[in-house]
C-alpha cells in the first residue's frame, strides 16, 4: 500500500536535492484512427488525443501540488506510426507528424514520442515511406520524436535498415544546421525497444499494451549523490565503509525516490480513469549542476569518468537501482536503470571535453547501463556508414546480452573536435566527441540483408 507519509518524509529531497518526477507520460492507442484517406485518418489523431489528454497536463499540475513534489515533463506516446499510416506515403507520414505535432501543443504536452517503426526483421514498402519520411518530419516539427527498432535478441539486426540509418542521421542534422542538428537529438536507434517506456526519444505506445496507459519514468541522480555523501561523511576512518554497503545505501535511496513515481503516477492515473503501467527505474540525469550520474562516479572512487573502474561503478549503481525500485513499485518496466546520455549531463560532457571519457569507453560502458550511445555529438564531416557501423555495434551488444540498448548521435554541422554545441533545456550541451576510425566500415555496411540471432535467443 502507497502511504503518503512514506513520500512526504522526504522533502528535504525534493527541495535540496534535485528529486523529480521526470515524466508521466500517457500512452495511447491510434490503431483504430487508420483511415481510407489521410484527412479522415488526421482527423481521428487529433480527436483522439484530445479526448484522452485533454484534461492530462492539468491532472498532473494538481497532483504535483498537492504532494510537493515537481513533475518535470508530461508526455504523450503513441502506436508507432508506421502502423498507423500502413499503406501511406512519404508525404503522408509527414501530415501525419504534423498532426500530432498540433495535437500535442493542444493539450499541451512537452513531447510527444512513436513516430516510430519496427523493422528487426525486415521492411515493408510503408516502412521504406515512412523511414524516408523521418528528416523533414522532425526538422518541421516542435514536439515529436522519432525511434526506429532494428534488432532484437529473436530477430538479429536487420542490416539493410541499419544501412539507412546514417543516412537518416546525416539528413536530419542537415536539415536543422541551423539549429546544430538539433532534429537528430529528436531520433533513437533501438535494440529490444520496449513498448512501455516513458522516456524520450524512444517512448512508443506498444500494439500489446492497453487502449490507454499513464507510465512514469522517476529520476533522482541528485538525490542518490548526496545519500552516498552523507554516508561517507559519516565513516571519515579509512576502511570503514565497504563498497557493499555504498551499494546497500544507493539500494534503499532509489526505493524513496520510486514510492514517490508511484505515488503521483497512480494519483494521476486514478484521477483521469486510465489504466495506470509501469514506473520506469532508470536514474536519468539532467544539465542541472548537482543532478548527474557523472557526479555518483567521482563520489564512488574515480577522478574522472571514463577512468579504469567507471564500468564496474555503472555495473553496481545499475544493479542497485533496480533492486530497490523493483521492491518499491507493482509494477516496473521500461528501461529502468541507470543512464549516460552525455550532452544531458554536465559532469560526463566535462569528462568528454578533458578527453578522459571517449566513445570506445561509453560503448564499454552501455554493455552493464540502461539506453546505450546517448545524445553524443559528433563531427559533422562523419559520414553515413560510420554512423551507421557505431550503430551496429551498440545493437550487437543488445542482442548477445539480452538488454535494450539504444544509439542517439548528433554529427553537428560545421563543427569538429574541440568545438562546442548546446541545445538547451534538457537536451544539454557538450564538446563534439572524437569519433576514430573514420570512414573504414563502409564495406561491412555494404553487405545488407540480416545479421542472425545468436542461438541462445531459441529458448522455446
Amino acid at each position: 500500500m502507497l502511504r503518503s507519509d512514506q513520500i512526504l518524509s522526504t522533502v528535504e529531497m525534493i527541495q535540496k536535492e534535485n528529486l523529480d518526477v521526470r515524466t508521466v507520460t500517457m500512452g495511447i492507442n491510434l490503431l483504430d484512427c487508420r483511415s481510407g484517406n489521410l484527412v479522415d485518418t488526421c482527423n481521428n489523431i487529433e480527436n483522439k488525443i484530445a479526448r484522452f489528454a485533454g484534461n492530462f497536463v492539468a491532472a498532473c499540475n494538481k497532483m504535483s501540488k498537492k504532494y510537493g513534489i515537481p513533475v518535470v515533463n508530461k508526455r504523450i506516446s503513441v502506436t508507432p506510426i508506421a502502423f498507423v499510416g500502413a499503406g501511406f506515403k512519404k508525404d503522408d507520414f509527414i501530415e501525419i507528424a504534423k498532426t500530432l505535432d498540433r495535437a500535442a501543443t493542444a493539450v499541451g504536452v512537452d513531447i510527444l514520442g512513436g513516430y516510430s517503426a519496427q523493422v528487426e526483421k525486415g521492411m515493408t514498402d510503408t516502412d521504406r515511406e515512412f523511414i524516408a519520411s523521418i528528416p523533414e518530419a522532425l526538422a518541421q516539427t516542435d514536439k515529436i520524436c522519432a525511434s526506429i527498432n532494428i534488432a532484437t535478441t529473436h530477430k538479429g539486426i536487420n542490416m539493410d535498415a541499419l544501412a539507412i540509418m546514417g543516412h537518416t542521421i546525416k539528413e536530419l542534422a542537415e536539415q536543422t544546421a541551423d539549429q546544430g542538428g538539433f532534429a537528430a537529438a529528436k531520433f533513437v536507434v533501438f535494440c529490444n525497444q520496449p513498448g512501455d517506456n516513458p522516456f524520450m526519444a524512444g517512448a512508443i505506445h506498444g500494439v500489446e499494451e492497453a487502449e490507454a496507459v499513464l507510465n512514469v519514468g522517476v529520476s533522482g541522480p541528485g538525490v542518490i549523490a548526496r545519500a552516498l555523501e552523507r554516508l561517507i561523511k559519516k565513516h571519515p576512518k579509512p576502511g570503514s565503509l565497504k563498497f557493499d554497503e555504498l551499494a546497500e545505501e544507493i539500494k534503499q535511496t532509489t526505493f524513496r525516490v520510486t514510492r514517490c513515481g508511484e505515488l503521483i503516477g497512480r494519483a494521476v492515473s486514478k484521477s483521469l480513469g486510465i489504466e495506470f503501467g509501469v514506473v520506469d527505474l532508470s536514474l536519468a540525469p539532467t544539465p542541472t549542476i548537482g543532478d548527474s550520474v557523472g557526479e555518483i562516479f567521482k563520489i564512488l572512487g574515480v577522478d574522472s569518468v571514463g577512468a579504469p573502474g567507471s564500468t564496474a561503478i555503472l555495473a553496481m549503481l545499475n544493479d542497485a537501482v533496480k533492486k530497490g525500485g523493483i521492491f518499491a513499485s507493482k509494477t516496473v518496466g521500461g528501461l529502468s536503470g541507470a543512464f549516460i546520455p552525455v550532452m544531458e549531463d554536465a559532469v560526463l560532457a566535462e569528462a568528454v571535453g578533458d578527453g578522459s571519457l571517449t566513445l570506445e569507453k561509453l560503448e564499454a560502458m552501455t554493455c552493464v547501463c540502461s539506453v546505450g550511445l546517448d545524445m553524443i555529438a559528433i563531427p559533422g564531416s562523419v559520414d553515413a556508414d560510420t554512423i551507421s557501423a557505431i550503430i551496429a555495434d551498440e545493437m550487437a551488444l543488445g542482442v548477445i546480452n539480452s538488454k535494450t540498448t539504444a544509439a542517439r548521435l548528433i554529427p553537428v554541422p560545421g563543427k569538429e573536435v574541440g568545438d562546442h554545441v548546446s541545445f538547451g533545456g534538457l537536451f544539454g550541451a557538450s564538446p563534439i566527441m572524437p569519433v576514430n576510425n573514420i570512414g573504414k566500415s563502409s564495406r561491412f555496411i555494404a553487405w545488407g540483408g540480416r545479421m542472425p540471432a545468436p542461438i541462445h535467443s531459441f529458448k522455446n
